[in-house]
């Protein structure tokens, strides 16, 4: 049999050996073995006297399964169809984004920091941390994108959940907070190591709905007045990782929040030493001297303005120091043990010009028509009084009412520019001043200005925590405790994706030569710059390999379109199988860029 084996290749070889299904009874057996899979092979009934024997023709056991259903159709006398029309697909599922996200995440081993132990909760956490990356909606919305009748991606089968509802993604929620410590706390032993940054900020977020504790009117930097809010603390490491995050009342001003992070970083965390990096209206004199220098803790901040041009009038601040330099290192006896560095930007200095320049004119045209109108023929606007409830309700639109002096009687109303306060204004324009009790042995005057400017990749957290990809809001829970899961699990989510961003960063617009655009820049004081290889994707939007370059979010929908098809052959009781799409140059290079398999 080994030599008729060896040249049966095609149904042709077949039927040249007789195999045409019309005179000849064969037919294709499946021979089970113990330990072993099935052998297929072809076999041949044939009489000898009374008994009816069988002999094997052929063993099919390498065949591809769609040939071997096809000889089957052969060996019945049924027409064999072509290749197209002998599968049906019965389902296709986006499935490429899912295996880069799942692929990070177990990369990263966030699933055994949310427990080491696998559990249907665990499985629904990480199936919500996976679809904020991928398309952060309502949790009905995301239970609807898992659940097999409704799926929206392969997401909910890679992971076993595809029997799901919202009330299940409620109940993982309320298994995730009561470990947040504990994972905040394994985040911060990778992320903030001794002598390093911590860098904190805080955010505010409008709420839907009025029933929930935690929401209540405060400072919105929305822009929401009519709705109420909630405060969100970030604590990163020096590099912009994610490392906690805490929620407070709307109504918590930004230095407020400041004592629970301070314990967060010496009681929880059990860092040794640590500079904490706060912006100047979050490490106040105040939280300085009753929350920071308590606990031994380092800092860098700012001075706000008033104290700046304090420092200016006192003499502090010689002016004549920018003439050559761009900062510059002081003391004052205001801030002992203290060290204060100077900075001058000039073209923060010219864009704060401008931007006062269009102020005062808009301010000068509200001015204006109060003016007109005392002196118009009909109902003048007259009266002390009244002309100057107009004024006051106009000049403190733009915050340029100090600019401008203001003579108001009975009948009339006069508005000039204050020159000199706009003089005196102009000369701290582009000119800060950072503040820091780490001495200069430990970081010198450009990584300490480095260090404050890190706070940027803070605000960058947010803007993506809020509008850009992982979209907190609309936040619709009522309970305390499902706010705060919430609120952890973007943070969570934004982990993930901030790993993915530094993994995926030469096919995306983010630099990823960041090295050589440090050494470019001419002072730290400076702009930054972005690298040449930077600059050419963003001329050409194409990477250096040629392919073309992306965002994070058209990335995720490019991945989206290697899909998981379940395909049948139309042949009855044949059974289905999985297929995966072939991967495009694009999709394999960010799976290679990201160093997970494909299939999850």
């Amino acid at each position: 049999m080994s030599d008729l084996c060896s040249h049966v290749n095609t149904w042709k070889d077949l039927v040249a050996l007789g195999c045409d299904g019309q005179n000849v009874p064969m037919y294709v057996e499946v021979v089970p073995n113990r330990t072993s899979p099935p052998a297929i092979l072809l076999r041949e009934s044939y009489r000898e006297g009374a008994t009816v024997k069988k002999r094997t023709l052929a063993n099919l056991t390498d065949w591809p399964r769609e040939k071997i259903e096809g000889l089957r159709l052969v060996l019945k006398g049924e027409a064999v169809v072509a290749a197209t029309d002998a599968f049906e697909i019965q389902r296709s599922l986006p499935h490429g984004h899912v295996a880069a996200v799942l692929g990070t995440l177990h990369k990263l081993g966030l699933d055994r920091l949310l427990s080491r132990e696998s559990s249907r909760y665990r499985e629904l956490v990480i199936a919500m941390i996976a679809a904020r990356v991928l398309d952060p909606r309502s949790k009905l919305a995301t239970a609807r994108g898992l659940a097999a009748e409704t799926a929206a991606s392969t997401l909910g089968s890679r992971l076993g959940i595809e029997d799901v509802d919202e009330d299940d993604l409620y109940a993982a929620m309320d298994w995730l907070l009561p470990s947040q410590d504990r994972i905040e706390a394994g985040l911060a032993r990778r992320h903030l190591k001794d002598s390093t940054l911590a860098l904190y900020d805080v955010t505010s977020t409008y709420f839907e709905g009025r029933k929930c504790s935690l929401a209540a009117r405060g400072h919105s930097r929305d822009g929401r007045r009519d709705k109420l809010q909630i405060v969100i603390g970030l604590l990163c490491s020096s590099d912009g990782c994610p490392v906690a995050i805490e929620v407070f009342a709307g109504n918590t001003g930004d230095p407020k929040t400041l004592g629970a992070q301070v314990k967060k970083l010496k009681e929880r965390f059990e860092v040794k030493r640590i500079v904490l990096v706060g912006d100047r209206g979050m490490l106040t004199e105040a939280r300085i001297r009753e929350d920071v220098k308590p606990e031994g803790l380092d800092w860098i901040t700012a001075l706000r303005a008033p104290a700046i041009k304090q420092l200016v009038e006192q003499r502090g601040i010689e002016l004549s120091l920018f003439d050559e330099h761009d900062l510059a290192e002081i003391t004052h006896p205001d801030y002992p043990g203290e060290r204060l560095i100077v900075c001058k930007n000039p073209m923060l200095a010219d864009e704060r010009t401008r931007n006062r320049e269009d102020l005062l004119r808009a301010t000068e045209q509200q001015l204006k028509k109060v003016s007109e109108a005392t002196t118009r023929t009909k109902r003048a606007l007259k009266g002390k009084a009244r002309i100057g409830l107009r004024v006051g309700k106009l000049i403190g639109r733009f915050k340029m009412a100090k600019h401008f002096k203001i003579t108001i009687d009975d009948t009339s109303f006069r508005y000039e520019r204050n020159q000199e306060s706009i003089t005196k204004e102009a000369q701290l324009d582009g000119i800060y001043v950072i503040r820091t009790s780490v001495e200069a042995s430990v970081l010198d005057m450009s990584s300490t200005v480095a260090a404050y400017k890190g706070l940027s990749t803070v605000e960058r957290a947010f803007r993506s925590l809020k509008t850009i990809d992982l979209k907190v809001r609309p936040i619709f829970h009522w309970m305390e405790e499902r706010v705060r899961a919430h609120v952890f699990l973007c943070m969570l989510a934004y982990y993930v994706e901030w790993n993915m961003r530094r993994a995926l960063a030469p096919l995306l617009f983010d630099d990823d030569d960041r090295a050589t655009a440090h050494k470019m820049r001419a002072s730290i004081v400076a702009p930054a710059e972005r690298s040449p290889s930077a600059k050419r994707k963003d001329t050409t939007k194409r990477t250096d390999d040629g392919l073309p370059v992306h965002s994070f979010q058209t990335l995720l929908k490019d991945l989206a379109t290697l899909t998981r098809n379940l395909v049948r052959y139309r042949v009855e009781s044949a059974p289905s199988f999985e297929q995966l799409s072939s991967p495009t140059a694009v999709q394999q290079r960010a799976f290679d860029l990201l160093a997970v398999p494909i299939a999850v």
